[in-house]
């Protein structure tokens, strides 16, 4: 074919003159379509290049806290709700709706009246110095979680004391086979942190009973001359015990109230209102600094 009918048949491409000697060359199609969508590209990066920069530009004048940054995602068994979100599952009361600590959890204390009868109970706490852990174990206190203890609520109901505030607390319980006791899995709404922890017995750390007022504490303060049996129910009392994340309960040792507070801020009232309920109960004291620290939580 010649290269005026290469044109008149409506051949796309580019064709170029004939050199002395050489043939006349027809340009690819395909190729000619590559390099203008090539070309179509690049402006498109320009110009999205143009708008990322005026983007930048903003964030700096603006500061970073106007700039919404997408977290990365993981899989937990702590499905968090923050720190001082203190957030309830609905089941847990407040303790001074609770002073036997028959029911579940730890709500917050949020209304004046509340937390004037809040301020009441803490007012009524004797002070001493800290004394010696000279002679503490574990052991002083009975075994753990015996289902024995005398002038324990749920003593003697055929199950231990730890699994016992695991089926007051959980949610969605599952037991062992063939028993009505022991807990494998179950949901926790922890008060410590406000989160909900999805629970199984093969990661049993992950969830702790608390002794609101430690037991190395109560030995301090007192309990280190006790009966025996007043240290067992003090160990076994549900108003002393709640379920919680492990590792925030392993942070807080043996501390009390002014060494020590829930990281959920709306619950540190609530907390401080139990360790009294406690030391009440008990007739133990707590330290100048514990009671200055359980006033100042409930806005005295």
């Amino acid at each position: 074919m010649a290269l005026g009918d290469i044109r008149d048949a409506g051949v796309v491409g580019r064709v170029s003159e004939p050199k002395p000697g050489r043939p006349a060359t027809v340009g690819c199609p395909a190729r000619g379509r590559r390099r203008a969508e090539a070309t179509r590209w690049a402006a498109v990066t320009r110009r999205a290049r143009s708008v990322l920069a005026l983007v930048v530009v903003a964030a700096f004048a603006v500061g970073c806290d106007a700039i919404d940054v997408p977290s990365s995602s993981h899989t937990s068994s702590h499905s968090s709700s923050g720190s001082g979100a203190g957030v309830s599952d609905g089941r847990a009361a407040s303790p001074l709706e609770n002073p036997e600590g028959m029911k579940p959890g730890l709500a917050p204390i949020t209304s004046d009246a509340d937390r004037g009868e809040a301020l009441k109970l803490i007012e009524r706490l004797q002070v001493k110095g800290r004394g010696p852990k000279t002679g503490y174990d574990r052991d002083e206190f009975g075994y753990a979680w015996m289902d024995t203890a005398d002038g324990v609520p749920l003593a003697r109901n055929g199950c231990d004391t730890r699994n016992d505030l695991l089926k007051r607390d959980g949610r969605e319980l599952r037991f062992r086979s063939g028993s009505d006791c022991v807990v494998v899995s179950m949901t926790l709404q922890d008060p410590y942190k406000g989160q909900s922890i999805k629970w199984l017995k093969q990661r049993a750390a992950e969830v702790q009973i608390d002794h609101v007022v430690p037991l190395s504490y109560s030995w301090q303060m007192g309990a280190s001359r006790w009966p025996e049996s007043k240290r067992e129910q003090l160990a076994n009392d549900p108003l002393n015990l709640l379920p919680v994340d492990g590792p925030t309960n392993s942070s807080k040792g043996d501390s009390g109230p002014a060494s020590w507070l829930p990281p959920s801020k709306p619950i540190r009232c609530s907390y401080a209102v139990r360790f009294g309920q406690v030391a009440l109960k008990y007739e133990m004291p707590v330290t100048a600094a514990d009671k200055q620290m359980m006033l100042a939580r409930c806005g005295g």
